[in-house]
């Protein structure tokens, strides 16, 4: 049996591009203080792309950028999938960076929901298939923009789900 790959899925703000303070949309309320539309640069963001208000953003009412966890997957998007170039050198990487983005966090999502799994006393048949979905949310080589596109995402999100649902006999008392 292959070995799966296991990412780190803690976010890594540095080694980002401000993604999520680019491609998603802001409504203002008690979690965002503007109205931002999606792909529209904060406004809060300095001349090097980083949060100028990043240690007062729950006093300026920005708590929901506090809450906002992309597990990891904004920085592989900035430094795997387009290799440190960002939607600051070049402005039409914004809406595929924000379609990365989006399927590389669905991708780590399932990846945790699998870590939690995988502290349960599965059978071997069910390490078996943890590990065979591992593998295919985190495959040995790198993620790339036309492998992220061409993800069956909806068909890997519904076997994990179906995954996850056959594990109630553990919680079963």
């Amino acid at each position: 049996m292959n070995t799966p790959r296991h990412p780190d899925l803690t976010p890594d703000c540095a080694s980002c591009a401000a993604l999520c303070c680019v491609v998603f949309a802001f409504d203002q309320s008690e979690s965002f203080g503007i109205d931002k539309a999606a792909g529209e640069v904060c406004p809060k963001l300095d001349s090097c792309g980083r949060c100028a208000i990043f240690v007062d953003r729950s006093r300026l009412g920005f708590s929901g950028c506090i809450s906002y966890d992309c597990h990891g997957a904004g920085q592989r998007v900035t430094q795997e999938v387009f290799h440190g170039h960002t939607w600051r050198d070049d402005p039409g990487l914004t809406e595929r960076m924000g379609e990365a983005l989006s399927v590389l966090r669905q991708i780590h999502e399932k990846l945790l929901l699998l870590a939690a799994a995988e502290k349960l006393p599965l059978g071997i048949g069910e390490r078996q298939a943890l590990v065979e979905l591992q593998i295919q949310l985190a495959p040995q080589s790198d993620w790339t923009e036309s492998r992220l596109k061409a993800f069956p995402l909806v068909e890997i999100s519904r076997k994990v789900s179906d995954f996850l649902t056959g594990l109630r006999r553990h919680f079963e008392r």
